[in-house]
């Protein structure tokens, strides 16, 4: 859909017929700070304030998993299929408090589960991740069955349909970044020979059916989103071409919103970096380049993400073709920054950066940065203008050991009575609740 020269002050009816205030979206970033149950609390609602009065017209929460035994990382949030919803009816009613709609991230991490978290993650295939020596940190991945994927469709409906009980907008299906529907969609990670595999028509499938019955779900007014990978910026990965056939097949679902963003853990991408030989293609909006290409081709409204923290790039994202331009880390540094560029245009928002050699610590180093100024805000503290990595790198591993502690203290105390295999020979495969505890106040 191409757009010249709109305002991102320019409201948007989106295909649904929900109306946002402007182009701005709060993007999602993995916060960790779930309560003991697993859900929402004071410091998810207190960082939540923040954005919910910086201006932004859609708010993306952190990746809610599906799952209880398959979690990005302790601390996670996740959605239980069945009980109270009253922490999730807070969640969504601080994000509403300011005029943005409150949008759920739904995901499954697959393969990109830490090891700590569990002993098998599952994947479309037994394809490890190749991170050198940080391989041994992630679960080993077990090829699902197909009735596992099935369950797979089942769980994001119906934490879909949950999340529009507790008040939620709508959801995003999390489908980049190397996590789960994006291992399917990749044909390094997906070597499967069945239907779930091989063409980009069967890579995609999954991805396809759970649109479709989120949207049998929740309704036509729902709004359902999807954030998808550009490419994986691997050689033999999921390619740009391959982004706009799945963009096209989207549209035709009646899809609101496509996130474009690209790579994974073993090429981020999303972060400015990428595997050798490949490379992003800006210093900012990292990715904006190819959503105008595909902006061209599949008529569905776009959004990008990644390396945005000037009004200037905003307004280039949105001249290139995408209609809302999302921000992530920059907001996590400066949750009002929408406001200060009203009182100065040309106010530069800050970005994690890391300069050692390492590119995969050097990633984890960036992650750690925004964790720590979430945790801040969590704590009604204010942000850091130029944390040290190392410093950073330190907290976020003792508050990982922490969550890492409870989560496993939760598992023992309720698996049984919370969760129930997928079918009689496999264990720890269905869907439940996460753990985390209130995080420690960073200084």
């Amino acid at each position: 859909m191409q757009q010249n020269q709109i305002s991102m002050a320019t409201p948007v009816t989106l295909p649904c017929g929900q109306v946002v205030k402007n182009r701005i979206v709060k993007a999602a970033m993995e916060e960790n700070m779930a309560d003991k149950q697993l859900q929402p609390d004071h410091a998810l609602y207190a960082l939540y304030r923040y954005w919910a009065h910086g201006g932004a017209g859609m708010i993306i929460t952190g990746n809610v998993m599906i799952d209880a035994t398959a979690m990005t990382g302790p601390g996670g949030v996740v959605m239980p299929l069945e009980g109270d919803l009253k922490a999730f009816e807070k969640w969504a009613a601080v994000i509403k408090s300011g005029g943005a709609k409150a949008i759920m991230q739904l995901n499954h991490p697959g393969r990109q589960m830490p090891r700590e978290i569990g002993e098998v993650a599952w994947a479309p295939s037994d394809v490890p991740l190749s991170l050198g020596r940080y391989t041994k940190r992630f679960a080993k991945p077990q090829p699902m069955s197909c009735e596992q994927i099935h369950q797979i469709t089942h769980q994001f409906a119906q934490a879909a349909r949950r999340a529009k009980e507790a008040g939620f907008d709508g959801v995003q299906i999390h489908a980049a970044h190397g996590y789960l529907l994006s291992q399917f969609l990749s044909p390094l990670a997906n070597r499967r020979e069945d239907e779930w595999g091989g063409s980009l028509k069967n890579r995609a499938r999954l991805l396809l059916n759970i649109v479709c019955q989120v949207r049998a779900y929740c309704g036509n007014h729902f709004i359902v989103m999807v954030k998808l990978n550009t490419a994986d910026f691997q050689r033999g990965g999921f390619t740009a071409q391959e982004a706009t056939e799945v963009a096209q097949w989207l549209a035709g679902l009646n899809v609101d919103v496509v996130e474009l963003s690209g790579g994974n853990y073993e090429s981020p991408a999303m972060q400015g970096t990428a595997q050798e030989g490949f490379a992003v293609s800006r210093k900012d909006a990292y990715f904006a380049d190819v959503a105008k290409q595909i902006s061209e081709q599949a008529d569905i409204p776009l959004m990008t993400t990644g390396g945005i923290a000037r009004q200037e790039t905003v307004q280039q994202v949105l001249d290139n073709g995408c209609t809302f331009a999302g921000m992530a880390s920059a907001l996590a540094f400066t949750p009002d920054l929408m406001k200060k560029w009203q009182q100065k245009p040309d106010y530069a928002g800050i970005k994690p950066e890391c300069d050692w050699q390492d590119k995969t610590l050097a990633s984890l180093v960036k992650m750690a940065k925004v964790r720590r100024q979430l945790r801040r805000l969590g704590n009604d503290l204010t942000t850091m203008h130029n944390p040290t990595g190392f410093w950073s790198l330190f907290l976020d591993i003792l508050h990982r050991r922490k969550m890492t502690m409870v989560y496993k203290a939760y598992i023992s105390a309720k698996i049984k009575e919370t969760i129930a295999p997928m079918q009689p020979e496999v264990t720890r495969c269905a869907s439940s609740p996460v753990v985390s505890d209130v995080p420690s106040r960073d200084l």
